[in-house]
């Protein structure tokens, strides 16, 4: 199941004991049915439990049976929509003006639906069951509402901007004929969820995120020791060509003491930081002071050829 699913599956199985709170619900998905006129009422979609959720609604608030149909097998890439309908004229024109709606083009918002923020946390949910979509956060960050006509839509973005301490930054495009409302900061789409209800599928956003964020510090941590490590085999096969090149010669001998010890360590343990070297030495001297040392090494080597 798809991550859109999940979040719809959790929102329709929210538990809603104001019907005020159901009304504005079931509002905003007549709303944004395929068809919601005074003649007709007709619902698509390809989620069950927004199917379900549509049905139950319907019934226990206008004591409606809808029409059902199922989706039946269809070619591979075809949608498979299950389809509320109802086609009786007395009981389409009855919702309609229920919510007080007298013209059925370009439909827009009647906020007289949403009078307080119960009922605005309902409306948003209804539209999400309706039209939403919001991405699986192992892919990306992104939350967005299809709608049909545009002022409707751009209504969808001002009720959104209306949650409480949400500051949620919702724009708008259009895209093959639809008005699109999308979201896609990681922070604001896990408010947006949490609003209207579906806090596990917040917290997995927000689990995602942070296992994301572990990763990729693990992964620059890891990339960072790899580039020392490189760093310090490059400057160890140039020690010990230039320790080697010295033993050529017959001028290694020559060196003093304490440039001996150093290139034997350096020849014993070539895999050594020179911090581990200075370690290694009695006394022990600093990362620099061995540096200092292996450089002379080598300009002595450069001399010699």
């Amino acid at each position: 199941m798809s991550f859109s699913n999940e979040t719809k599956k959790e929102l329709s199985k929210t538990v809603v004991s104001d019907d005020r709170v159901l009304y504005s619900e079931l509002y905003a998905m007549l709303l944004l049915s395929k068809t919601f006129t005074q003649q007709k009422i007709e619902f698509k979609t390809e989620n069950q439990y927004t199917f379900s959720r549509m049905t139950s609604l319907l019934l226990k608030l206008f004591k409606v049976e809808a029409k059902q149909s199922f989706p039946a097998s269809a070619p591979s890439g075809r949608n498979k929509n299950f389809t509320v309908t109802i086609d009786d004229p007395a009981q389409c024109k009855r919702i309609f003006e229920y919510y007080g709606h007298d013209r059925e083009i370009s439909l827009r918002v009647n906020r007289a639906n949403i009078a307080d923020e119960e009922e605005l946390r309902g409306f948003i949910r209804g539209a999400f069951l309706s039209c939403g979509s919001v991405t699986d956060p192992e892919k990306g960050y992104h939350l967005e509402f299809a709608v049909a006509y545009k002022n409707l839509c751009r209504d969808i973005c001002v009720i959104i901007r209306e949650i409480p301490d949400c500051e949620i930054s919702v724009k708008m495009l259009s895209r093959m004929g639809a008005y699109i409302a999308y979201v896609k900061d990681s922070e604001q789409i896990t408010d947006l969820l949490a609003y209207m209800g579906a806090g596990n599928c917040a917290m997995n956003i927000m689990g995602t995120k942070a296992l994301k964020q572990v990763r990729n510090s693990a992964n620059r941590i890891a990339n960072s020791e790899i580039a020392n490590l490189e760093k310090v085999a490059a400057a160890s096969a140039a020690q010990i060509k230039a320790i080697n090149h010295l033993k050529k010669t017959g001028k290694y001998n020559l060196l003093p003491d304490h440039l001996k010890e150093v290139a034997d360590l350096r020849l014993e343990y070539p895999e050594f930081s020179l911090r581990d070297i200075g370690e290694r030495l009695d006394p022990k001297i600093s990362r620099s002071g061995v540096n200092h040392r292996l450089e002379k090494i080598i300009r002595l080597s450069k001399e010699e050829s």
